[in-house]
């Protein structure tokens, strides 16, 4: 501005020319509107918490990532359940409730002979009707042992098909039987079972893959033999 007021031949009695004005202020508004920017994501883990959490999952291992986050809470340190779940993952402690020892499909590979496993599938007539299969499987053999059908699977109806089972002496030579937790699968049906020395063993929750036989089979009865 005070350079507008004096001739340019006067500008040269300025301590400064025009240009470096301009330029400061070009420099201030850059500082002004620049600042120091976050990197993205979660910030990293201390250390210290991260060998806590595999000391946790080394000593204890029948926790699960939400035990061991309640754990850590104790102690005021809060972190999610997912994170942990990644720190067991990338150590291959694995997850709980079994970090050691055999798995699902090599405990049933190794108990395969004189296990029985069971389970239901559906069928729909012509008509819309649901009808409800129960069969048996030994694992060994992969014999399949059509148990009936039946529109109403009830505990008492279940129940039956166990006596059954214990009437046709098809359980003199089976240790254990393997289901799922289906309601259809009540406490009677259970106790008939267990009367004949049998040990009743029961999926985990959401885990198909541990009476894989069984629904191998359903699968194939479904594609081969209903066209579903």
């Amino acid at each position: 501005m005070a350079g507008g007021l004096q001739p340019r031949e006067r500008w040269p009695v300025f301590l400064v020319s025009p240009q470096t004005l301009l330029r400061w202020q070009r420099e201030l508004v850059r500082r002004k509107w620049t600042y120091r920017r976050r990197r993205a994501g979660r910030p990293p883990l201390d250390p210290q918490v991260r060998e806590l959490i595999l000391r946790l999952g080394r000593e204890n291992p029948r926790w699960g990532c939400v035990r061991i986050q309640g754990e850590l809470r104790k102690l005021g340190v809060r972190v999610g359940a997912t994170t942990i779940r990644s720190i067991l993952r990338r150590s291959l402690l694995g997850l709980a409730p079994r970090r050691g020892g055999s798995s699902w499909s090599e405990f049933l590979r190794a108990q395969a002979h004189g296990m029985l496993a069971c389970d239901f599938f559906t069928v729909e007539t012509v008509w819309l009707r649901t009808l409800y299969v129960l069969f048996w499987i030994e694992l060994g053999s992969r014999r399949v042992h059509l148990a009936g059908v039946t529109a109403n699977p009830d505990c008492a109806w279940v129940a039956q098909q166990a006596r059954n089972l214990a009437i046709e002496e098809r359980l003199q030579n089976v240790r254990s039987l393997l289901h799922d937790r289906d309601a259809k699968f009540c406490g009677p049906f259970d106790a008939i079972i267990r009367s004949e020395g049998v040990r009743v063993i029961k999926t985990p929750l959401r885990a198909p893959r541990a009476n894989a036989v069984a629904e191998r089979w359903v699968r194939s009865v479904r594609s081969e033999c209903l066209d579903l």
